[in-house]
């Protein structure tokens, strides 16, 4: 088959890019390098069966080529990370929307399938644990950029379902719940490369508020797999898939298992939410996947331990 990947050189895509050419697909990738690197493709970059433009999708002319050749896209392309998101809120939107809004109208005209890569960050408040596809979604402020992510991948979900509606686009949701793995980066607000990183070089682990607000992490090939046997079902257009672990664990604990499995003396420090990001930033305390969905679908469940997870991390950063 024929997939392309939009946010190839992403740390999701990159993996999803090595993945599909191992199993013999040719593979179309575009990627404008805001948040990707060149370093997460450099072992399929002389592939012959990949295939890569440099680019952003609201304007690049590859783009449609890229879409005509593909059988399946997967669209992965966006801002990512909450510090990135509240560093530059008026690029999180137009890029996530403007953006999608161009891919769903080419795949929809080339009578393409796309599996568009949304968020857990879109349930927001909520606080009925597990999160299901069907519940309502509780979004804070507008006045609080760290909504505008959410608010923005929420309108890319609105507007698959409208060209699926009314343009029989063929078109699939996944909600990713903290996809972590090698390769993946601190930089922009991801919790564990960075309490990694600090293990690693003896500097403090910063947990931010209160550190009883617990999350789910989810290994990157576990999430990879999950993308792949999605793509081998039928009749699934028009739906909406969680991919996440479902064992919780809290901030606090979170940074103390890190240091734990990997032998470090790092100390473990507070930071004050108005100091990590803005003034009045919220969080939510807690964030756990119901997968019952893709799980009855496809027997998918994740696999590997969150200690794996630390120590695969680990190993990418210390090889670069």
């Amino acid at each position: 088959m024929n997939f392309f990947v939009s946010g190839g050189a992403g740390f999701i895509g990159g993996h999803l890019c090595e993945s599909l050419l191992a199993d013999g697909h040719t593979v179309y990738a575009m990627d404008n390098f805001s948040t990707g690197s060149r370093k997460n493709i450099e072992k399929i970059q002389d592939h012959p069966n990949f295939h890569f433009e440099e680019g952003d999708i609201i304007s690049s002319e590859k783009l449609e080529e890229f879409v005509e050749k593909s059988d399946v896209i997967f669209h992965l392309a966006a801002v990512v990370g909450v510090e990135l998101v509240v560093r530059d809120p008026v690029g999180t939107i137009l890029t996530n929307v403007n953006g999608s809004e161009r891919i769903l109208s080419l795949a929809s005209q080339y009578g393409k399938r796309i599996i568009l890569a949304s968020t857990s960050e879109v349930y927001g408040k909520s606080d009925r644990l597990p999160f299901s596809e069907k519940d309502d979604l509780v979004i804070g402020p507008s006045t609080h950029s760290r909504w505008s992510y959410a608010c923005s991948k929420l309108l890319d979900e609105f507007l698959l379902m409208a060209y699926y509606r009314n343009k029989n686009l063929n078109g699939t949701v996944v909600r990713f719940f903290n996809t972590v793995g090698p390769r993946q980066t601190g930089e922009y607000g991801m919790v564990i490369p960075r309490f990694v990183k600090a293990a690693r070089t003896g500097e403090a682990l910063k947990v931010y508020g209160s550190g009883k607000q617990t999350r789910c992490f989810c290994h990157v090939f576990d999430t990879i797999r999950a993308l792949k046997l999605l793509v081998d079902q039928k009749d699934i257009a028009g739906r909406i898939f969680n991919i996440g672990a479902t064992n919780s664990i809290s901030m606090e604990d979170l940074a103390e298992l890190t240091v734990k499995t990997l032998n470090s003396n790092a100390p473990i420090e507070r930071i004050s939410y108005d100091q990590a990001y803005e003034s009045g930033f919220e969080d939510m305390l807690h964030r756990r996947p119901d997968v019952s969905a893709i799980n009855s679908l496809t027997g998918w469940q994740a696999e590997i331990p969150l200690e794996q997870i630390i120590r695969d991390v680990a190993a990418a950063q210390e090889l670069n």
